[in-house]
């Protein structure tokens, strides 16, 4: 999930700055804005500030389930095996 959606975003992102240049086939830049290096140093402040907001937000929501639910099982079930002892399955026939 996170290389799909996190690295293809990113570079989704920052290449939107590269292709939206005229000479690469795009719409062209928005007022005040030179070239390339520059809308994509834009794109970058914006991943940049999509990161550290994903992060926060993500570590507030698994301090939360801490708190309430937990986050891990137990050492005993985790022993056994969590297959067999979450899914009543066996993950591997050996």
């Amino acid at each position: 999930m996170f290389g799909v959606h996190a690295v293809g975003g990113i570079i989704g992102a920052l290449l939107t700055g590269v292709f939206c240049a005229k000479a690469l086939g795009g719409v062209g830049f928005g007022d005040g804005i030179d070239g390339i290096g520059q809308q994509l140093g834009i794109q970058f402040l914006g991943v940049l500030r999509t990161v550290i907001y994903t992060g926060i937000v993500s570590f507030m929501i698994l301090k939360i389930l801490d708190v309430t639910i937990g986050l891990r099982v137990s050492e005993e079930l985790e022993t056994e095996g969590l297959d067999l002892a979450l899914h009543d399955e066996r993950g591997y026939n050996w």
